[in-house]
């Protein structure tokens, strides 16, 4: 790359590391008073990247082209700039990094960058977080694609379209470009846990969908052995055990099996990475149901990268975790086990922000073989950056916190109470930093983000009018800021994770 071309667009505005040839023509990013925009620079029009819009002008004796970021030219970049496109993960050991706001990704990156050995997924969101935010799977990839320019992030990244929950989701993540699929069957997952009584049992039994699951009750009986040899050691499969998994877990795998036709019918096969949740049903994923899951999915056809189950103990949002840390590797250690045996996919670990306690028992119970989902720490450090910075914007956000709790936090596993936390009113600028320091406030920051950035909201709304506005304006003018806090928190994240994969290479190298 010449030296003038790069001094035009460094002229312009355009951020070093995103500085890339693109065919004849130089594209990069800059920022801009609200946001990115695209710039590039060739010596004729006709040499920009096919697709890239904006205001064009006369410049070093070429054209340079100012656009905005939007999905067009979203498009048109991936188009240029191969590594701007996501890919799959596979079963490397891979860490998904949610961004409610749509700007966190140089943050993410860096924290990557210094945890080597990881496959980062840079735009990872659920359907039900877009729901709450009003933003689309088109515009999570859209925004780790100006991210990842930005940040000169060639190394690729995977877009997890995550908790799928129907055939239009899975439509809308193949439309936008996702990579991974994620899906989510809970609300077919009866409330029965696996010592429940028999007589529920055999209720629940008694209406499996037999053809539904191209099966039926004799090779069913017949299917599954008394026990399963493991590397670990044997796990007995008791068939009342075995009955129970089914009856708790059949129509799910139903409907599991119609989401994967759906993307092999559409994607083809190869064509993504499938991974399956059942980490936020009411009761524990024991072994047996892993075992009934993995043997049914792969019977029916499933090729799934990764599964997660529902642990012992409990994963609240945006806090450590509750309950016997050596318990929980064990478990762990036991459903890693099953996974090798069974295909050798990896164990997918949902509501994994802020769990620092026990991320080196994952990370050495899964031999690395593992999937972290991070989403709304991401969220939780900028609201930190906004108290630190504009503590005002964060009394509103507080106020609209406190007032949409109790409805936000129906669809999240938390226990944060109401009664146990500050008002909003009188709160000093260090009140309201330390609401980030705290289970019960973090917890209820981490729901309400609905009501915060998408006005989500149900008593009192007229006055909390424009806060998303506010809020992204706040964040994107204190980015340096955010995405240095962003990227030492997720680095504490990604550190345990990376050091096991350093020291597997390693020992495969010696």
């Amino acid at each position: 790359m010449h030296t003038e071309v790069l001094e035009v667009l460094e002229a312009a505005g355009a951020v070093e590391a995103s500085i890339s040839e693109a065919g004849e023509a130089v594209v990069g990013i800059r920022p801009g008073a609200a946001g990115w925009e695209p710039v590039a620079w060739a010596r004729r029009p006709d040499l920009l990247p096919a697709g890239l819009e904006g205001e064009a002008t006369e410049s070093a004796g070429g054209v340079l082209l100012v656009g905005p970021a939007d999905a067009r030219n979203a498009a048109a970049l991936r188009r240029a700039l191969p590594w701007l496109a996501p890919r799959l993960v596979g079963s490397a050991a891979s860490v998904g990094t949610g961004d409610r706001l749509g700007i966190a990704t140089p943050g993410h990156v860096t924290a990557f960058r210094a945890n080597p050995g990881l496959v980062p997924v840079l735009a990872q969101q659920s359907a039900r977080e877009l729901s709450r935010t009003g933003r689309t799977f088109g515009d999570v990839v859209d925004a780790a694609t100006f991210g990842a320019l930005a940040a000169g992030w060639r190394d690729g990244f995977g877009a997890d379209a995550d908790h799928l929950k129907t055939i239009a989701d899975i439509d809308g993540g193949i439309a936008a470009g996702c990579t991974m699929f994620t899906a989510d069957p809970i609300e077919l997952v009866p409330n029965l846990a696996a010592d429940a009584p028999v007589a529920a049992i055999d209720e629940a039994f008694g209406v499996i969908p037999w053809s539904g699951l191209e099966d039926d009750h004799a090779a069913f009986a017949a299917r599954y052995p008394a026990r399963l040899d493991l590397d670990t050691g044997p796990l007995e499969l008791p068939a009342a055990a075995i009955r129970a998994a089914a009856a708790r877990f059949a129509p799910a795998v139903v409907h599991v099996v119609a989401m994967y036709r759906h993307l092999l019918g559409t994607v083809g096969r190869g064509g993504f990475d499938f991974e399956v949740a059942v980490d936020e049903i009411l009761h524990r994923t024991t072994p047996v149901d892993h075992v009934y899951l993995a043997t049914e999915l792969r019977r029916l056809g499933v090729d799934w990268i990764g599964f997660a189950p529902r642990f012992v103990g409990r994963f609240e949002k945006g806090i450590d975790f509750l309950g016997d840390s050596a318990e929980l590797a064990a478990d762990v250690g036991v459903h890693a086990a099953i996974a090798r045996a069974m295909g050798g996919y990896k164990i997918s670990v949902h509501s994994g922000s802020d769990k620092f306690s026990v991320y080196d028992g994952i990370a050495r119970a899964t031999r690395g073989a593992v999937h972290l989902k991070t989403s709304g720490t991401s969220y939780l450090v900028a609201l930190g950056t906004i108290a630190a910075t504009e503590p005002a914007l964060m009394a509103r956000i507080w106020r609209v916190a406190l007032r949409e709790y109790s409805t936000a936090r129906a669809s999240y596993h938390v226990s944060a109470v109401l009664s146990e936390v500050p008002g909003a009113d009188g709160l000093t600028p260090a009140d309201l930093a330390a609401l980030l320091t705290r289970s019960n406030t973090r917890e209820i920051l981490h729901v309400t983000y609905g009501a915060v950035l998408h006005g989500e909201t149900h008593a009192g709304a007229a006055a909390d009018a424009g806060l998303g506005a506010d809020f992204r304006t706040a964040i994107w003018r204190h980015r340096d800021r955010y995405w240095t806090e962003l990227a030492g928190h997720i680095g504490r994240h990604l550190d345990p994770f990376s050091r096991l994969a350093a020291g597997a290479a390693e020992e495969a190298n010696s």
